[in-house]
Order: structure tokens, then sequence, then C-alpha cells
């Protein structure tokens, strides 16, 4: 071997364990720096996800009012396969599977004694999403509802959503707004308050950021019709305000940590609100959560 072959063998071996020194005299560093460069490539994953809990003081679901006593925690994980990534009309195809519970302090039904009476629901959501004209996400999923403590039966139903990112039309004014179609498909249960409904939901979610303090502000209609709220199509609106801010002192190799609280009001159909305790058209939910994207 050559003085230069034997400079550029070492710098390599040495870059493959992350020790390769700046500069080798008469040795100019490119095969170095194109293992760099592999290097980086081979960190970016194809597989990300978030995980984290969030509690709330009650728990509403499509306007429908499922607990609003005692504890009320209700864990994730979403994770997210990246399929195709391009410049064309489709510029990104990814699977998703999602996990979901909502546990309580409070039992349903009064009195049960079985050991995952606390575990009121767990959901699975596997789905796929494609973002096309660099800005558009459609998501088709598989929703299923079930109750670990049998405190309703499963519903199962198809969830189709559609999402524009408004960021390059309206910058730090973009509103991102979102439509859902929800129809159920044949179950003992179902997500509203009857069989075969179907469910549409417009959303926007503007956003704002100032320092490290991100502000959301969610508004959301929710509509049904085919006894998804028996003969109401009005379901319910709800209006609130999000504050986020990282968690920067946990390291980046344990994640992105996320701290956030929020307070969500909600106005309920006439037939949403039969359903509570008291009545009332009126609702208000606190909400807190931790969690992690990686």
């Amino acid at each position: 071997m050559t003085k230069h072959s034997i400079a550029a063998f070492c710098a390599l071996s040495l870059a493959a364990f992350g020790f390769a020194p700046t500069s080798f005299a008469g040795y100019d560093g490119k095969d170095v720096k194109e293992t760099k460069e592999l290097k980086e490539t081979v960190k970016e994953s194809c597989i990300t996800g978030d995980l984290g809990v969030t509690m709330v003081t009650e728990y509403i679901s499509r306007g429908l009012v499922l607990e609003n006593q005692g504890v009320i925690a209700q864990p994730y994980l979403d994770l997210y396969f990246k399929l195709y990534e391009g410049t064309g009309f489709i510029n990104k195809v990814q699977l998703n599977v999602g996990l979901w519970s909502s546990i309580h302090s409070h039992v349903q039904p009064d009195g049960s004694t079985d050991t995952t009476r606390n575990w009121y629901e767990f959901d699975y959501t596997p789905g796929i999403a494609i973002t096309f004209l660099k800005n558009f996400t459609f998501t088709a999923s598989y929703f299923e509802f079930d109750s670990p403590s049998s405190s309703f039966d499963t519903a199962r139903s198809l969830n189709f959503n559609l999402a524009y990112d408004d960021t390059d039309l309206l910058g730090a004014f973009a509103l991102h707004p979102h439509f859902t179609y929800l129809r159920e498909i044949t179950a003992p249960g179902f997500a509203g308050l009857g069989p075969d409904g179907n469910y549409y939901e417009i959303g926007l979610a503007p956003s704002h950021t100032f320092g490290i303090v991100t502000l959301t502000i969610p508004l959301t209609l929710g509509l049904g019709n085919n006894n998804f709220y028996l003969n109401d199509t009005y379901g319910y609106f709800s209006a609130g305000a999000q504050l986020s801010v990282p968690l920067s002192f946990i390291p980046d190799c344990f994640g992105k940590w996320t701290f956030s609280g929020g307070y969500t009001y909600y106005n309920l159909g006439a037939a949403v609100a039969d359903t509570t305790a008291t009545g009332h058209h009126s609702q208000h939910v606190f909400q807190g959560a931790i969690g992690l994207t990686f």
C-alpha cells in the first residue's frame, strides 16, 4: 500500500467509529465525507411515532358525554411507517397504526369487581395516509372501539379524513382545515346514539408560536344522520384553547417531549344533551397532557 492509501484506510476506519480527524497530510478526506453522509442517511428512520397520556375532567367523544366523574387518563401510542416519498402528484404514502385507551377511577357499570373494571375503552385504528399536491393529506382508517370493562358493546366504523395544510397560502394565519366522514359498520354496538349512522366533522385548528409556547385554537362542528344523533342532524360544536411547550431539558436521544394543557367548551345538540345526567347543553372540559414524538 502507498502512504496515501494507508492514510485513506485509517481515515475510513476511524470514521466508521466516529473518530475521524479533520484532515490528513496528502489526503483530501473525500471518502471520509462520503462515509459520514452514509451514516446520516442510515439515521433517517422510516418508522416514526408518538406516545403519551392525556388527563381530562370529562370524556366527551363526538359530543357524547361518556364520563364526567373521577380521574380520567387516556394513554395513546401511534406508529407511522413511511412506504413512499416523492415529488410527483403523490408526495407520501404512510401506514398508520394507533392504540388508544380511556382508564377511569369511576367504575362502569357500578359495582363491577372485574379485574379490568377501570379500563373503560380500548381502541385500535389501522389506516393509510396519502399526501398529494404537497399540502393535502387523505387518511382512510378502520376504527374499533372495545370496552375491557364491558361498559359498552364493541363498535366498528370506517373513518375518512381530508386535511389541508394552508401554511404556504396563509403563513402565520393558517387555519389547518379538515373534513372527516365516519361510517358505522356492522357490530354489536355503535359509536353514536343509534346503529348504522353517519358522522360528519368540519374543523379548524389555527395556531401560532410565541417564543417556545404554541397556542392552538381548535374549532369543531359535528353533524350526523341515519340515527347517529337519532333524529337530530346537529350533534355539537366545540371551541377551545391549547397551550404546548417543549420539554427541552430532556436530551434529544429520548425523543421530543412536549407538555400541553387547555380548555374546551362544548355546545351539545338536543338529542345529545338529553343523554347527559343533567340535560345541559353546555359542557366544559379541562385537559393536560405529556407526550413524545420519535
